[in-house]
């Protein structure tokens, strides 16, 4: 595709009507270039109704047969001059445009850190294929929503380690909880609060707007050496905001199968005291997700709460090209008129 520059003679390239740069335009006034068909009819039109009007000039013919001669043919190439002529300038009226148009997002960030617990209880099959598998779905879905954003990862068992750091990179946050496995904690249990003491060292020196702490886990606390309440007032302490989701069924829950291909239940019940004890010292809200759809919901909810007021700026970059298509068309009006002045016009018609 051409662009227009300094060089004089750059409107000269024939590059100009090709299909792709014609359609590279955005036109200010598209209606006129539907005009564009109607000039070779009305034309064709005129020269119907003129036929049996023109003056016609008798002249002496030798004997003999009257052949059709092609040069008649360029009589014609005047018209076809001006009908381009037309063409063009209806071209230039379009006003053709190419616009670069630059889109800059800006906003005060929120920082968030996502807690998953991924103990053995996390395998249980109340969720499909798994707690753990449903959880991390619903998790990088979390993330495709946010914008501008910083979002962390911290995985704990017995032990909690900071899986990702708070990162607005996206696909890196992606790929770390596709990492997430069972196993990846040698040391099994549910070190809540261990694990909140984790996410709170990496938001305590945050300056965004908001810190906020994720907590999905499945049972009570049963390893680590700090007390969840303890670590949820050092949360409150900091201003760091936190959501804890319980995951899970109660009653009998499937958990595998056997040799046989028979079915294996265990049976569970969530003890929701901590969990909504921990939100309401950390000024949150607590939620409990009984399938992968209130689940959904739940991130839905967590992601209305904490929005990110996001301001667009839009820079525009319009450029215009009408002049090259009306100097192609002073081109051609300058060589209709030659062609006037020629042997290839009609003197009686004119």
């Amino acid at each position: 595709m051409l662009e227009l520059n300094d060089e004089f003679w750059d409107w000269l390239s024939p590059e100009w009507f090709t299909y792709g740069t014609l359609s590279s335009y955005e036109w200010v006034y598209p209606l006129v270039l539907y005009a564009l068909p109607a000039i070779p009819l009305l034309l064709l039109l005129k020269s119907i109704l003129r036929r049996n009007t023109r003056n016609k000039l008798d002249l002496a013919l030798f004997e003999g047969r009257h052949t059709w001669q092609w040069s008649t043919l360029l009589r014609f190439v005047p018209r076809i001059v001006f009908m381009l002529f037309i063409m063009l300038v209806l071209v230039a009226l379009a006003r053709p445009q190419r616009v670069n148009e630059q889109i800059e997002l800006t906003s005060e960030g929120i920082d968030i850190v996502l807690v998953l617990d991924v103990s053995g209880s996390m395998e249980l099959q109340d969720f499909l294929p798994n707690r753990l598998e449903a959880a991390k779905e619903v998790a990088k879905n979390f993330i495709k929503g946010r914008v501008q954003d910083r979002i962390g990862m911290v995985v704990f068992a017995g032990d909690a380690y900071s899986l990702a750091p708070l990162t607005t990179d996206y696909t890196l946050l992606q790929e770390s909880i596709n990492s997430i496995g069972f196993k990846m904690i040698p040391n099994d249990g549910t070190a809540i609060g261990s694990a909140l003491a984790v996410a709170i060292n990496r938001l305590r020196d945050s300056n965004a707007k908001s810190q906020v702490v994720i907590l999905i886990s499945d049972g009570e606390n049963t390893a680590g050496s700090l007390d969840p309440e303890l670590a949820a007032q050092l949360a409150y302490a900091y201003g760091i905001k936190l959501y804890t989701i319980g995951i899970g069924k109660d009653g009998q829950v499937p958990y595998d199968v056997d040799a046989s291909g028979k079915t294996l239940f265990v049976e569970t019940q969530m003890d929701e005291t901590s969990l909504r004890r921990i939100a309401e010292i950390g000024q949150g809200t607590f939620f409990r997700a009984d399938s992968k759809s209130t689940l959904q919901e739940i991130f839905r909810n967590i992601n209305k709460l904490e929005k990110t007021d996001v301001s667009e700026k839009r820079f525009r970059d319009t450029r215009d090209y009408y002049q090259v298509y009306l100097k192609w068309a002073l081109l051609l009006l300058l060589l209709w008129l030659f062609l006037k002045n020629t042997f290839l016009a009609n003197v009686l018609e004119d």
